[in-house]
C-alpha cells in the first residue's frame, strides 16, 4: 500500500504527464473517429436549428425529439432510440429496459457477477421489493467471475429455456474488476447467441459511451441503457436518460417510460432541445478529457505504490479510475479535496451517508454545475475495506491536474 509523497504534487504530476505522452495520442486519435461519427450522423439526419424549439404538455409532434432519437441511434449503430429527459437516471433507463422486456417466468441471466449497487432492488435481491422484478415473478441468477473475468466455460451451457434477458455491465461499478471492453462484449454475445439467438442480450452502458470508437451495439447486443448526465450529455444535458437498440425492444422500454399506447410519442423536451443537441455534439470530446484524467489519476497514484485499476497505460472503455486508498481517513481526504477544487460549491465537505440504492454510506465530491453529473469531475467511495475511490468525469486535462494536486497536497497533513 502506498506510503508517504516523496515528491513535490507538481513535479510528480509532470513526470506522470511525460509518461503519458503516447496513450494521450491514442485517446485523441479515439476522439476523432467518434466526433466523425457524431458529425456524420447529425449531418445525414438534417439536424437544423428549427428543431432546437422544445414542446411543452405531452411532447407531441417534438421534430426535435425525434430527430434526436434518430441521430443517436445512428451513432450507437442501431435501429432506434429514445433520448428522454424523464428518465431520471441511469438506474431508472436500465429499469425501463429490463421491465419492458422481462414478463412473470421469465430469467434475467446477469453473466458479469453482481450488477451495480442500486439495481440490487430493482431487481428485488435487497430492500422492500416493492415493485422489484421479483416480485413481478421474474427469476434472478448470475454467473459469478472467476479472478475478475467472466466465467467462459460456465457461459457456454449457462442458458435455461426461461431464460429471456442476458444483462451485461460494461463498467466495475463499485467492484475489484477491470471493466469490458467493446470486443470482450462482442464475444460474449457470440457465447450467448450460439445457445439461443432468441435471448436479449442488454448491456448496462453507464461510463463508457464515446470511450472506444464502437458500443455495445455496433457489435450485436440487442438493447443499451445509460445516463445523459454521464458521458452522452456533454456535461451540458441537466437530467435524463436514453435507451437505444432494436426498434421493438426500445417501444417496450419506451412503453415502460411512459404507457402503453403512449410509448415514444411522449416526453416533453420543454427548451432543453439544444442542450441535448450540442451535449452530443461535445461528448467525444469531454469523454477524451475524462479519460486523460483517469490516466493521469492512475500513473500518480500507482508511483505513489497505491493499487490502481486501469494500470495506467492500460486502454480504457469507460471513464472510471479506481485507486484503492486503504483507510477511510485517505478516502475523506480524497473526496474533500476533489470538492474544493470543484467550481461548484467548494466550500461544503462531503461526508459519508446513506443514498437511496446503496448497501453501504457512500462519501461523494461532486461539485458539478449539473447536480451529480459523472461527466464533470467527481469522486465517490462506499464506506467499506480496502476503502476504493472512484474517480471520473472531468471536463478538460487542467482541471484534473489541479484536483489531483490538492489531493496530495491535503495527503501531507494526514
Amino acid at each position: 500500500m502506498g506510503g508517504g509523497i516523496p515528491l513535490k504534487a507538481a513535479e510528480l504530476l509532470d513526470r506522470a504527464e511525460e509518461a503519458l505522452q503516447e496513450r494521450f495520442q491514442a485517446v485523441e486519435k479515439t476522439l476523432r473517429e467518434n466526433l466523425a461519427r457524431v458529425l456524420r450522423a447529425f449531418r445525414e439526419q438534417r439536424v437544423g436549428s428549427h428543431h432546437f424549439a422544445g414542446v411543452s404538455g405531452y411532447g407531441h409532434d417534438d421534430q426535435g425529439r425525434q430527430v434526436l432519437d434518430r441521430v443517436f441511434a445512428q451513432i450507437m449503430g442501431c435501429e432506434a432510440a429514445v433520448v428522454r429527459l424523464q428518465m431520471v437516471s441511469g438506474t431508472h433507463a436500465i429499469a425501463c429496459a429490463l421491465f419492458g422486456v422481462l414478463r412473470p417466468g421469465d430469467e434475467l441471466l446477469s453473466i458479469t457477477g453482481p450488477p451495480y449497487d442500486t439495481l440490487e432492488e430493482v431487481i428485488g435481491l435487497r430492500g422492500s421489493g416493492r415493485g422489484s422484478l421479483r416480485e413481478f415473478g421474474i427469476d434472478y441468477r448470475q454467473l459469478d467471475l472467476r479472478e475478475g473475468n467472466v466465467d467462459w466455460q460456465a457461459l457456454k451451457t449457462a442458458l435455461r429455456p426461461q431464460t429471456r434477458l442476458v444483462h451485461i455491465q460494461r463498467s466495475c461499478g463499485y467492484d475489484w474488476r477491470p471493466s469490458f471492453s467493446i470486443a470482450q462484449i462482442a464475444e460474449m454475445i457470440q457465447v450467448v447467441k450460439a445457445q439461443n439467438p432468441e435471448v436479449v442480450v442488454f448491456v448496462d452502458n453507464c461510463y463508457g459511451e464515446f470511450v472506444e470508437t464502437q458500443e455495445p451495439t455496433h457489435v450485436g447486443a440487442d438493447l443499451i441503457a445509460g445516463s445523459l448526465i454521464k458521458n452522452p450529455g456533454g456535461t451540458l444535458v441537466p437530467t435524463g436518460g436514453y435507451v437505444a437498440g432494436r426498434a421493438e425492444l426500445v417501444e417496450q422500454a419506451a412503453c415502460r417510460l411512459t404507457a402503453p399506447g403512449i410509448g415514444s410519442e411522449g416526453g416533453a423536451t420543454l427548451d432543453l432541445n439544444r442542450l441535448l443537441f450540442q451535449g452530443l455534439f461535445l461528448a467525444p470530446q469531454m469523454v477524451a478529457e475524462a479519460v486523460k484524467i483517469a490516466h493521469l489519476a492512475a500513473q500518480v497514484f500507482s508511483d505513489l505504490g497505491y493499487p490502481v485499476l486501469p494500470l495506467p497505460q492500460a486502454p480504457r472503455t469507460d471513464i472510471i479510475q479506481a485507486i484503492q486508498l486503504g483507510s477511510p481517513q485517505r478516502l475523506r481526504a480524497f473526496c474533500q479535496a476533489i470538492q474544493n477544487s470543484s467550481p461548484v460549491d467548494s466550500y461544503l465537505t462531503p461526508v459519508p451517508e446513506v443514498m437511496p440504492g446503496y448497501a453501504d454510506p457512500v462519501v461523494m465530491a461532486a461539485g458539478t454545475f449539473v447536480a451529480g453529473s459523472s461527466a464533470e469531475l467527481s469522486a465517490d467511495g462506499p464506506m467499506r475495506d480496502p476503502y476504493t475511490v472512484y474517480l471520473q468525469g472531468g471536463t478538460h486535462l487542467g482541471h484534473g491536474r489541479l484536483a489531483l494536486e490538492a489531493v496530495l497536497q491535503a495527503w501531507e497533513t494526514l
